[in-house]
């Protein structure tokens, strides 16, 4: 009987995978139901990783999975999707039973994020709880490595990189849409897992994992120099002291809310170029955050001493303890400098998750906030439950470092267009926590609401945040055609949010305390830290507030640019100019969308009436009524709102003198007027041809300026026209073709003639307009040769409008008693005088 159970798990497998490929969903979901409650955890294990992939799709993205991103509320298979995956549905209790055994599951290190995979195969152990025991070294080298995750681990690993494996869109489908079952998932577990009301739910089973524990112990044949003693939670630091540990249900059940947020934030968010790399890993900023921790100590002299050691999960302050130098291993280059471009959709749920944060940690209960932890009363008989300790760090230490690197990774690389929102967005979301405490006010006191002053330190903690991103988005908007109402509406979004009453006020004080002078010791001798093992908290200071304040915005700063950062002042002098700048750039799209919505309705007037015929020009009618929206009337009616509205709240920013900013604006208003638009840009002539200057390049966004675009090709190989016909234009080309190829060397020979028969062979065989329109721009010498070659052109007998001047001209011959060969012998003869009388003005003109 041994036999037949060992091969029992296969059997099963074997089934359900002929199952997947015929059955329907209802029937496979309905199956593994049943499935999951009548085997045992031991015949599920080898179930489960294919499970993985049927569900989410490989790791290699070759296989789709139930294509979560794409899949719909109109669809019939949604319901049946989210309730199989729902946080107490079929697939999360299959989750629990195995967790409830020592099972394993192995992801190549090769899946991970860029940075993670590239310090791991290095030799470096990430600063993160989820690869705490878990990573193996092999003997053979580094290059094959796995890591070992629990199902609870696993599961939610390839739910989160389920979001980054390239997918192409089904037909009929769209990407970034917030209402698929991907997006509703991830909404649905971070409420469940990380409530703001209440405490998680238990799991069904029992679990050895769920239970407190202390760290196990690193393997000794790993070594990794500098590397302190972690603990694989910073919460089960706190938890695993208390008098009573198993006492507290919340205690066993807050593991799933930390690996759920650490798993989602290392896949989504853990993402950044070689040189941020290297400024992390400076050793600059490590000593000079260790000198900070040194002056922050003084107050501790009555400690015993002991080795320095960072304290236990200190993320936010270094990411790595490096074992090899960063030159040891050039293949770490080739991995780090692969393209990272996160899509619109990856940017909308960590928006998602931000938001979900906020709120999670708005909802910590207030006396829990206002209770001091390093106070030792409070330290000895009070204990804050683990869910509300988890809120009152899960920002600042899960979530601020690499949020901080992601978005500006996209600040950096993101293309100049509206799509840029979503970025946008998150991080505004970010900047204002406040918005998400649970408070109900109404639209009047929203436009007008105060920042409250609790939130002054999360403003001096994450001032890069504020700061550094404000500056690269500065830089953005002078390079966007602010005409565009999109574009214009980000501008005002920014403007709006650094306007709110406080907030400007908070930036300042921030810059001023990261501007104080070091807080030196007279005294300094070695001092380590107090674990929480040992009574002491890494999340409160014994120094004075200030004191405490002022370490804490500069080790923010110097672990996140490194320790020679020039910093630049928000309120500085020079990014005052740049926000003047700004400004000047504001008021040119302002004349802008002005002027092209005075033409629009000028045009749109004067052409109303051949409109009803046909027969008004179809460039016209194309401009502004066209495809492009965002080039109509109501659209610029709205960009000239936006920007009136962000011009304010830039002046209200930055203290900026309306005199000032007025005689600005009329100067600016009086030196573009029509005749100047319709100048070329600023140029310089380099080898190739014109070249724009930084100045023409903002005349030719803000469409002050703007180049005679004409069409340069061969003029016989134009895209045929709306008032062309295009099987004429067809067939006279293949008729030219042929007679300039047959008699190519006599029409260039006429053409050469110095006398009147040549000049009049060049009239009728040559453009000429070409020489002219070549000089406007570079062309290449074939094209230039080729164009003016002697030839003959049919392509106008193709226009309907030259097909109705002939018909109105047989008609006319025929009223006249005309034939249709008189009437074509007419016509030539007509031709041939006005060539002549033509060719004879010319050569008064220049005798003249």
């Amino acid at each position: 009987m041994a036999a037949p159970t060992l091969q029992q798990p296969s059997f099963l497998l074997a089934n359900l995978k002929a199952d997947s490929t015929t059955k329907p969903l209802l029937l496979r979901c309905q199956d593994l139901v049943k499935i999951f409650d009548d085997y045992p955890a031991k015949e599920l294990h080898p179930v489960f990783p294919w499970l993985m992939e049927v569900v989410f799709g490989s790791l290699d993205g070759i296989l789709a999975g139930w294509n979560l991103r794409f899949l719909h509320c109109r669809s019939s298979e949604y319901n049946i999707v989210m309730e199989f995956l729902s946080p107490t549905g079929p697939l999360m209790k299959l989750v629990y039973k195995l967790q409830a055994e020592d099972y394993k599951y192995e992801v190549p290190v090769n899946y991970l994020p860029g940075p993670v995979k590239a310090c791991i195969q290095e030799g470096v152990l990430p600063d993160c709880p989820l690869f705490h025991n878990k990573l193996h070294f092999p003997p053979t080298g580094l290059l094959s490595l796995n890591l070992a995750l629990n199902p609870f681990e696993f599961f939610m690993f390839n739910f989160a990189f389920c979001l980054l494996t390239p997918k192409s869109f089904p037909p009929g489908h769209q990407g970034s849409s917030t209402d698929s079952a991907y997006f509703v998932l991830v909404d649905t577990y971070l409420k469940y897992f990380l409530p703001t009301e209440g405490s998680v739910p238990p799991s069904p089973f029992s679990d050895s994992r769920g239970s407190v524990t202390a760290p196990s112990p690193r393997a000794s044949s790993v070594s990794f120099a500098g590397y302190g003693v972690h603990s694989p939670s910073l919460l089960k630091h706190h938890i695993f002291h208390q008098p009573s540990v198993n006492a507290d249900p919340a205690a066993q059940e807050i593991w799933r809310s930390e690996t759920l947020l650490q798993m989602f934030v290392e896949v989504w968010l853990h993402h950044y170029s070689l040189d941020m790399y290297q400024k992390l890993q400076s050793p600059q900023v490590k000593l000079a955050l260790l000198q900070y921790r040194l002056s922050m100590s003084s107050s501790m002299s009555s400690m015993p001493f002991q080795p320095l050691a960072p304290p236990p999960g200190s993320g936010t302050l270094h990411t790595y303890q490096v074992l090899l130098p960063f030159h040891s291993a050039p293949a770490l280059r080739g991995l780090l400098e692969e393209p990272f471009s996160p899509t619109e959709e990856h940017v909308l749920v960590v928006r998602l998750l931000v938001k979900h944060l906020h709120a999670f940690s708005s909802s910590l209960k207030p006396e829990q906030l206002s209770s001091s932890p390093s106070s030792p009363s409070a330290h000895s008989h009070t204990h804050p439950s683990p869910l509300e300790e988890f809120k009152r760090v899960v920002v600042q230490r899960f979530v601020q470092q690499k949020l901080y690197l992601f978005l500006q990774h996209c600040f950096g690389h993101w293309p100049l267009d509206a799509s840029f929102r979503a970025v946008l967005e998150t991080w505004l979301s970010y900047i204002q926590p406040w918005r998400y405490t649970g408070e109900k006010s109404n639209a009047q006191v929203e436009q007008n609401r105060t920042v409250p002053d609790k939130w002054e330190s999360f403003v001096h903690e994450n001032l890069l945040m504020y700061t550094k991103l404000f500056q690269v988005f500065l830089n953005r908007a002078v390079r966007t055609d602010l005409v565009n109402a999109k574009n214009a509406l980000m501008v005002f979004r920014v403007a709006k949010v650094f306007s709110q009453p406080n907030l400007a006020e908070m930036i300042q004080k921030g810059e001023q305390l990261f501007l104080e002078p070091e807080h030196v010791l007279h005294h300094r001798q070695p001092r380590g830290y107090l674990t929480p093992s040992q009574g002491g908290s890494f999340l409160s200071s014994r120094q004075r507030a200030v004191t405490d304040m002022v370490f804490r915005v500069k080790s923010h700063v110097y672990s996140l640019e490194g320790q020679d950062c020039q910093y630049k002042q928000m309120f500085g002098s020079e990014l005052r100019g740049a926000v003047m700048k700004l400004v000047q750039i504001i008021a040119q799209a302002r004349q802008t969308a002005k002027r092209i919505s005075d033409q629009s309705s000028e045009v749109t007037s004067s052409g109303s009436f051949l409109s009803w015929f046909g027969l008004a020009s179809p460039d016209i009618n194309n401009t502004f009524s066209g495809a492009e929206p965002e080039e109509s009337g109501e659209y610029l009616k709205k960009t000239h709102e936006f920007l009136d509205r962000a011009l304010e709240n830039l002046c209200q920013i930055f203290k900026l003198n309306q005199g000032h900013l007025n005689q600005v604006l009329s100067t600016l208003g009086s030196s573009q007027d029509d005749g100047n638009s319709k100048q070329l840009p600023d140029c310089v002539q380099g080898e190739n041809g014109l070249i724009l200057t930084e100045l023409g390049r903002r005349q030719l966004i803000n469409g002050l300026r703007r180049f005679d675009l004409r069409y340069q090709g061969d003029p016989e190989l134009q895209p045929i026209r709306s008032y062309e016909s295009a099987l004429l234009v067809r067939l006279l080309y293949r008729v030219s073709s042929l007679v300039n190829e047959r008699f190519g060397g006599h029409m260039t020979a006429l053409c050469s003639r110095p006398d009147f028969l040549g000049r009049l062979g060049r009239h009728f065989l040559t453009d000429p307009a070409g020489g002219a329109r070549l000089r406007q721009s570079p062309a290449c010498r074939d094209t230039a040769e080729r164009s003016r070659r002697p030839r003959l052109s049919l392509r106008p007998l193709a226009s309907f409008r030259t097909l109705l001047l002939l018909l109105l001209f047989y008609l006319l011959g025929a009223l006249l008693s005309l034939g249709p060969g008189s009437s074509t012998l007419l016509l030539l003869a007509g031709g041939l005088l006005y060539g002549l009388f033509m060719t004879l003005v010319a050569d008064k003109l220049k005798a003249h």
